[in-house]
């Protein structure tokens, strides 16, 4: 019975060690998997951002040619 008792008290700890171990490098694995993913969205979200801001310098443009032609029309006018 105390080779039991032995073989118990040697097994036992290092099988806590081990799985205290397991249990970080699973955690660490967990928050590696949600910052990528939290990175990720970032990047689409400047994606989004940058193609948005084209559009609006595309319009901006559209809008200055339209009020240059208008201002062109009025100096004609007068």
């Amino acid at each position: 019975m105390s080779e039991h008792i032995y073989l118990l008290t040697i097994g036992l700890p290092l099988a806590t060690v081990l799985l205290i171990f397991g249990m970080r490098y699973l955690a660490a694995m967990k928050q590696a998997r949600i910052r990528y993913d939290n990175e990720e969205s970032y990047r689409e979200l400047a994606e989004k951002a940058v193609a948005a801001q084209a559009e609006t310098a595309a319009a901006l443009a559209d809008l200055k040619a339209r009020v240059a032609s208008i201002e062109k029309v009025l100096k004609e006018v007068e």
